[in-house]
């Protein structure tokens, strides 16, 4: 990639991409009168995700990018479950009938904060109170350092099948500087506890873009990550942004790499992996050749949401838990971020939600583009605009924004098919970003592009 098409995309402040509109577009407008219509009038029968916020951890890793909340006691956790029984009910008795569930995926913060009775309760409740289909894929976040065997055991006879595992780098200088000692041998037994259970299926999480990383210290965590064999790799470039998270001033800035280096780092990361066996499926995740990713990618059903790359082709998502965000066909909704608020919210009887959008008939058509062009790097504008019944025209009028990349050598264009380069694949958010209609109201929050 030439230094200067780097420079100039790289170093641009932009999405991720796993919504459209992104979320700086929610407000108020949309609020909890608002998503009790559009639960009572889901499709009935028709599978929906759950995404249960756990926003809690026992420490605070500078680079986190996450709505959460550092406590060494336990009872902020058992406050917080209270209340997030109560939303369950909630949001249950808002809906016709009883929802049927596809996937379950625990975010956080940690949710293995969470005691092994406390998990299996609040599991017990989504069961009594929503059908969960003979298929639903239950999934968890965890941290190596402080799962324990007996929660390991747990999560298999809950029936949890896929666990993410924060690793982010190995390298001692680079742990020291984003405050998250993590060794090696934890993450192996962390690993070994899952496998033994029952949770089969594990993720890695790996981070380029950190203070005091290098190429070597990158590909040497990428090697004794792939030695462990996880069946799946999410990699990502770290996103700096202090005057949003103010943990992250924490991180000295002057050791951080700068886009050409982050951009070796990604590289880099994704020749060990790829070199180990794994599959790139899309901008930055990894899996082996047997893993569902890879055969959704091969079959164009790939998808792209809140956790990233996924092959949940669930309609609707239900977000609970403070912060946290969820969609119907009708728009987005996200509920109170701080914990008193959101607290108050449910204790009136009321559904949580703070903020939303409701999606107008062009922001499906840009929504769908963006994430073809972000699961398979190319779309075909023009049938896409065809499915929607929508003026083509107004789609690829984007002020200049895809000649300019198609004479920088980024992409492609012919007669509406967009085609991003395989050496510019990391610059597949400047790709997306060229059919964003928002992008210019709020650049401040977002990280690099590369």
């Amino acid at each position: 990639m030439q230094p200067s098409v780097l420079r100039k995309y790289g170093d641009a402040r932009l999405p991720r991409y796993t919504s459209y509109p992104t979320a700086p577009r929610f407000s108020p407008a949309v609020g909890p009168g608002t998503y009790a219509d559009w639960l009572a009038n889901l499709p009935p029968g028709d599978p929906v995700s759950l995404y249960l916020h756990i926003p809690f951890c026992r420490s605070m890793c500078w680079y986190c990018g996450c709505h959460t909340t550092i406590t060494k006691k336990d009872q902020p956790v058992l406050d917080y479950l209270a209340v997030l029984r109560e939303e369950i009910h909630l949001v249950a008795d808002h809906v016709s009938g009883r929802l049927s569930i596809g996937e379950v995926h625990f975010g956080g913060g940690t949710p293995t904060i969470l005691e092994p009775a406390e998990f299996v309760a609040l599991m017990d409740l989504l069961r009594h109170r929503f059908e969960f289909t003979e298929a639903a894929a239950i999934a968890i976040e965890i941290d190596p350092r402080t799962l324990t065997s007996d929660m390991a055991q747990t999560l298999g006879q809950a029936g949890v099948g896929r666990a993410s595992l924060g690793v982010q780098s190995f390298d001692p200088l680079v742990q020291k500087a984003v405050n998250r000692i993590q060794s090696e041998e934890v993450t192996a037994e962390a690993m070994h506890h899952l496998r033994r259970n029952g949770v089969e299926r594990i993720n890695f999480d790996l981070i380029y873009g950190l203070p005091h990383q290098t190429v070597r210290s990158c590909v040497d965590t990428a090697i004794a990550a792939t030695a462990m064999r996880p069946d799946r790799f999410a990699v990502f470039g770290y996103a700096h942004v202090p005057s949003f998270k103010m943990h992250q001033r924490m991180i000295d800035e002057t050791v951080l790499p700068d886009s050409m280096a982050r951009n070796d780092q990604a590289h880099a990361i994704a020749d060990v992996l790829k070199a180990a066996g794994y599959r790139q499926i899309g901008l930055d995740h990894f899996a082996l050749p047997a893993d569902d990713l890879v055969r959704a990618q091969e079959a164009g059903t790939l998808r792209r949401n809140f956790q990233g790359y996924t092959t949940d082709t669930c309609q609707t998502l239900i977000g609970l838990g403070a912060s946290a965000i969820g969609r119907t066909d009708n728009g987005y909704v996200q509920n109170e971020v701080a914990l008193g608020l959101y607290a108050r919210h449910v204790a009136c009887g009321r559904l949580a939600t703070s903020k939303g959008y409701r999606l107008t008939a062009e922001d499906r058509v840009r929504g769908a583009i963006i994430e073809r062009l972000m699961c398979d790097f190319e779309v075909d504008v023009l049938e896409i605009c065809s499915q929607f019944a929508f003026d083509s025209a107004r789609i690829l009028d984007t002020g200049g924004r895809l000649q300019a990349l198609a004479k920088d050598g980024v992409l492609e264009m012919t007669e509406g098919f967009i085609r991003v380069r395989s050496e510019h694949s990391f610059l597949i958010r400047a790709a997306a970003s060229a059919f964003d209609a928002y992008l210019e109201q709020s650049p401040r929050i977002h990280g690099r592009a590369a």
